[in-house]
């Protein structure tokens, strides 16, 4: 299990770009931390969850 935004969800073994296909999510407009560190999005194809991982996904907003 992989703790994403403070939910625990079954997503060990997948990649942070299929986390955020499943989230609806697409890579553009967000910032990723995985076990607090920031994970580069040149990385997001290659970086695979591990159970036991924590990843805060942060989206941008913008508005005026």
């Amino acid at each position: 299990m992989v703790k994403i935004n403070g939910e625990m969800l079954d997503k060990d073994g997948m990649t942070v770009t299929a986390v955020l296909a499943d989230m609806g999510t697409g890579a553009q407009r967000v910032a990723v931390e995985l076990n607090e560190n920031i994970v580069p999005k040149a990385a997001y194809d290659s970086t695979v969850l591990k159970d036991g991982d924590v990843v805060e996904v942060v989206r941008f907003v913008g508005g005026g």
